[in-house]
């Protein structure tokens, strides 16, 4: 069975390890840089974006999410973990970067705007994925070497690849639908290619 870590800091951590668990799939609590030992793939959940970050830095985990992230091993960042996996996030705050995008923070305005959709994403059989975005962000430029997975309306960009690492805008692990879940601990596997 895979361990995969789910940074334990803020934010739907006990959402993504329940979905995880459902995968069947054994889930750890990431909260400092020893807990990322021997894990498989790393999840960066949907909170605070702001907050995580600066826990992240008063933890010490900044630098060793780094180094996770450029060993090439499978990592997830939905919707706050979109934003600090990002290049750029047009605010300052730590971030801990690989993926080459820069993104509009709470891009579809504040929490009371949250909304829920259907949305075709590339790589997922069975019809369109039920979508929740809260205070969403959305990638406003993605670089060459990133697979754009998803548009909302033929519009915002809301769900990207690029080799190892996935981010969503959407908070996948808030419904019964496992498929991007299972998308993402497809990535670890051998002969699995970029959708």
């Amino acid at each position: 069975m895979k361990r995969v870590g789910v940074l334990a800091l803020q934010g739907d951590v006990a959402e993504h390890a329940g979905a995880l668990a459902r995968c069947g799939v054994a889930a750890v609590r990431v909260r400092r840089p020893a807990d990322l030992a021997g894990l498989d793939a790393l999840v960066l959940p949907g909170g605070e974006s702001t907050t995580i970050g600066q826990l992240a830095v008063d933890y010490g985990l900044v630098q060793p999410l780094r180094d996770f992230v450029a060993s090439g091993k499978p990592v997830w960042g939905t919707c706050a973990g979109l934003i600090l996996l990002a290049r750029d996030a047009g605010h300052a705050q730590p971030l801990v970067g690989g993926l080459d995008v820069r993104v509009d923070r709470n891009a579809f305005g504040r929490q009371v705007a949250s909304f829920e959709t259907d949305l075709d994403v590339a790589g997922l059989a069975g019809g369109p994925f039920r979508a929740v975005f809260i205070r969403a962000p959305a990638v406003v430029e993605a670089g060459p070497g990133v697979d754009v997975l998803a548009r909302l309306d033929d519009g915002p960009i809301v769900a990207v690849r690029q080799g190892a690492i996935l981010g969503t805008a959407f908070h996948a692990e808030l419904g019964d639908d496992l498929r991007v879940h299972r998308l993402f601990l497809g990535m670890g596997e051998p002969n699995v290619d970029a959708p």
